[in-house]
């Protein structure tokens, strides 16, 4: 039984329904359920297959029925990129949520907010006055200890503590002596594995990001501070994570992209076509006379101006398929260019066409949009809506 039956879907009533997806208008977000069922397997199997709690992204999908199909495949919690991502998956049930973010100090109030929602709601901290600051304001506000996460530096270099500094022992110290604080361990994204690109290279990345996380958990060990436990992050890596011993001494894994991957990670290595579950329905609206060109109503409120690896060459806004259900893109024609609502194919196509466009970040897309169409093939099967960022 595919895993998404036992979830409710809709469609609107002045909207349709639409029998398949050559009736639905454009641009339509389309998520093939039978491809993210089988992406969602593999990664639970793979996680929790080697003994680690599985955490997925919520910031990919900010969908409550995908993240329904997470937990019934072994999901013990869910990873968050914004309080209000936080908000909805507590008020959805789901509790156990870490914030996979830097502490905002200016956000002191909603922080207690989430803390007070759920006892297990987790927080992320990279330096000690984002410590004191959970101390002495959040603490009081929620009337109980919260839990927090170290973050820290592998390699990527955009946040977290150095695990070679003095400072990163200082406040791992300080977290595990804290009365006022649950010390969860260390948190760390292997971000730099978008730079590695081929199978070699997403593993050379995973295998330093795992090294440095044991032997800075060893060194804090030595130092006489309790870690209980090494949370991992980055789809790329995960994705290539899959020989014997590569998971070995971590204890939780927080993949996101994984449930649709998309053109990049094509490109890195992480997945194939074939992995890839969202796609954009997008249709010709204009082309000149004698024009090479013609345009799309999808531009980068649709697609994003995510351009991809900064090494993709040609350049592209979006791969198009030419056989979708062979997984064959075109190797010729591509979205070339975007303006706000308009997308440039390079290539003089008749008015009308409907193009299937695989996006270069699924993760960039998805708020540009209210609902994802889902579908088994052609066949439309109804909606799921979209939680988009908010800062209510």
């Amino acid at each position: 039984m595919p895993l998404s039956s036992s979830v409710q879907s809709t469609v609107d009533a002045e909207d349709g329904p639409f029998p398949t997806l050559g009736d639905m208008p454009t641009p339509s977000l389309v998520l093939d359920l039978d491809i993210l069922e089988r992406n969602l397997r593999k990664m639970a199997a793979r996680v929790t297959g080697a003994g680690l709690a599985l955490r997925p992204h919520f910031k990919t999908h900010k969908c409550l029925e995908v993240a329904a199909m997470q937990r019934d495949l072994g999901a013990t919690g869910f990873t968050a990129s914004t309080l209000y991502e936080m908000r909805v998956l507590q008020s959805a049930g789901f509790l156990d949520v870490t914030w996979a973010f830097p502490v905002i100090l200016n956000r002191v109030r909603e922080v207690s907010e989430r803390a007070r929602d759920s006892p297990e709601a987790r927080f992320v901290v990279d330096s000690l006055d984002a410590v004191t600051t959970l101390e002495t304001e959040v603490v009081p506000a929620v009337g109980r200890p919260v839990h927090v996460w170290l973050k820290v530096d592998s390699g990527y270099h955009r946040a977290g503590v150095d695990p070679k500094s003095p400072l990163a022992l200082e406040i791992a110290r300080h977290l595990g002596a804290s009365p006022k604080l649950h010390f969860n361990g260390i948190l760390s994204h292997a971000g730099h594995g978008y730079d590695r690109p081929g199978r070699p290279g997403l593993r050379k990345v995973h295998a330093e990001d795992r090294e440095t996380m044991l032997a800075f958990a060893a060194t804090l060990r030595r130092g006489g501070v309790d870690v209980p436990a090494i949370s991992i992050g980055s789809t790329p890596t995960l994705s290539v994570a899959d020989e014997p011993g590569d998971l070995e001494g971590l204890d939780e894994a927080r993949p996101g992209n994984y449930v649709f991957y998309d053109f990049t990670q094509v490109q890195l290595g992480a997945c194939t076509v074939a992995d890839c579950a969202l796609t954009v329905i997008a249709s010709v609206v204009s082309c000149r006379e004698s024009a090479e060109h013609c345009v799309i109503d999808a531009g980068a409120l649709t697609l994003s101006k995510d351009t991809g690896p900064s090494w993709q060459d040609p350049p592209t806004f979006g791969e198009i398929f030419c056989d979708y259900a062979g997984s064959q893109l075109n190797p010729d024609i591509r979205v070339i260019s975007l303006s706000q609502e308009h997308g440039k194919v390079n290539a003089p196509l008749p008015l009308g066409t409907r193009l299937r466009i695989l996006p270069n970040h699924s993760c960039l897309v998805v708020p540009h949009f209210r609902h994802y169409v889902l579908a088994r093939g052609d066949r439309v099967l109804g909606r799921w809506p979209i939680r988009h960022r908010s800062f209510e």
